[in-house]
């Protein structure tokens, strides 16, 4: 049972886990000949084996929703989107000069920012010389993020015949009070219109995000936001929670912090919509996520076998969360999108014009990153594989520094039921998926040496 107390223990701030080492551990600076050579030999081996992903950021938002930390360009002249569409397209071309075949794209998600903002005609020629320019895998999955007020018919239209199935639409609350003081005004009504398209067009994936913990959030506020956009039965949910960081995200500046919900509030807002969840017949697949049995993300994740055992997870987790995809190789297009390797990050300028300015000279717009040593990729891997499969098992070389940093730890969360381990693995418990970030972080050397970026204090949004 989620008691209240294990909720409080657990409720710190850890990361999200995303990435291991997590961004505010990478360098300041990156080596651009080093991490080119690192993408060309990395692409050579998973190209042919698993495809690409690739992950486009659009930053432009016609409007500011005050509660978010996304990096966005506020704006409402639509002229800026063919500037911002030939600099992608020249990024995409710098990355195919490193690559020594066709790349086999598996996935494509678009992301913001509202990648809605752009017309469905800017939209096509944006994607269409990417696509022309690669192979692409007959199980792809191409989802992108859409706005309800500005996704039309002729977004979804546009974007299914290109191949995408997949679309994630930004709820994040029904109730007018918060809507307002967010500043997303976004009636239910334009949710349902825009979610019933999708269907009628093809669309087999639907996802709602949706956050807990915002401004002037109740629990009866929560139950009907709850109610109405489940009668909607939406494939996937995504619930977070809302990370308050006014020290990177300038406008939640503008919020009076008595306004919102206390720790033990919050906590009763995340235990009534779980209840809410599983009542409507949503799985926790982990890490803020829920999905129904009849969804790719379930399937992928709980899978059952021939033989009546459950198959081992196909879930991978990458910079657009989970996924059902397995390639390790992950390009980020535009601007503050990060790619990754699987051995080494790097991320792009968060500035449009230091971007723009990158992209003229004829270079990546790289501007930090990480390349991963022996002990990184090890326990970068234990971190994976507790998000995606619940369970990990650990090499005998590595029990040195598991005795140090990790084991206490994990004493610590076998005794409250979390988890069942011993010196060759751990599995979550039923109780202990719910704690998965938590569990994750027993595994995060950085965070428990404390040795990195001393002279800096490093903040992170709270688990629960």
């Amino acid at each position: 049972m989620l008691t209240a107390s294990l909720l409080s223990k657990y409720d710190r701030p850890v990361p999200r886990y995303t990435s291991y080492p997590t961004v505010p551990h990478w360098d300041a600076t990156l080596d651009l000949e080093k991490w080119e050579s690192n993408f060309s030999q990395q692409f050579s081996i998973e190209n042919s084996q698993n495809g690409i992903s690739l992950y486009i950021h659009l930053p432009f938002c016609e409007s500011l929703c005050t509660y978010c930390g996304c990096n966005k360009k506020i704006t409402t002249n639509h002229k800026v989107e063919s500037e911002y569409i030939d600099a992608v397209l020249k990024e995409w071309t710098l990355y195919l000069r490193l690559m020594q075949e066709k790349p086999i794209i598996r996935e494509l998600h678009l992301g913001g920012g509202t990648p809605t903002f752009f017309s469905p005609e800017n939209l096509e020629k944006l994607l269409n010389p990417i696509l022309s320019s690669a192979n692409i895998a007959e199980d792809h999955a191409f989802s992108f993020e859409g706005h309800p007020n500005n996704t039309t018919y002729e977004h979804l239209k546009t974007l299914y015949d290109i191949g995408f199935r997949r679309v994630s639409f930004g709820v994040q609350d029904n109730d007018p009070v918060v809507q307002q003081i967010i500043n997303r005004i976004q009636p239910f009504y334009k949710v349902q219109e825009v979610t019933e398209i999708a269907r009628e067009i093809g669309y087999t994936s639907i996802n709602f995000d949706l956050i807990y913990g915002l401004p002037k959030q109740t629990p009866e506020s929560m139950e009907r936001t709850l109610q109405k956009v489940l009668s909607l039965r939406p494939d996937r949910v995504a619930f977070y929670s809302y990370a308050h960081v006014p020290w990177t995200s300038r406008g939640q500046r503008l919020f009076d912090e008595n306004d919102l919900p206390s720790a033990e509030l919050k906590m009763q807002l995340y235990r009534l919509a779980k209840f809410q969840f599983a009542l409507h017949g949503y799985h926790d697949i982990g890490m803020d996520h829920f999905a129904l049995p009849t969804d790719e993300l379930y399937i992928a994740r709980w899978r059952e076998g021939g033989n009546g055992k459950w198959e081992e997870s196909r879930l991978h987790r990458n910079f657009m969360g989970y996924t059902t995809q397995s390639s390790k190789l992950l390009i980020g297009l535009g601007v503050s999108s990060i790619s990754d390797t699987g051995n080494a990050y790097a991320q792009n300028n968060k500035t449009i014009k230091e971007y723009y300015d990158s992209i003229k000279l004829g270079r990546l717009a790289i501007t930090k990153g990480y390349f991963l040593d022996e002990e990184d990729l090890k326990f970068k891997q234990y971190i994976l594989a507790i998000s995606c499969k619940g369970a990990t098992s650990f090499s005998p070389e590595d029990l040195p520094v598991l005795e140090e940093y990790c084991f206490p730890i994990l004493r610590e969360l076998a005794a409250d039921g979390l988890i069942e381990w011993d010196t060759n693995g751990l599995k979550l418990s039923v109780k202990g998926h719910h704690f998965i970030r938590i569990v994750c972080s027993a595994f995060d050397l950085f965070l428990q040496r404390k040795k990195h970026l001393q002279t800096a204090e490093i903040r992170y949004s709270k688990a629960i």
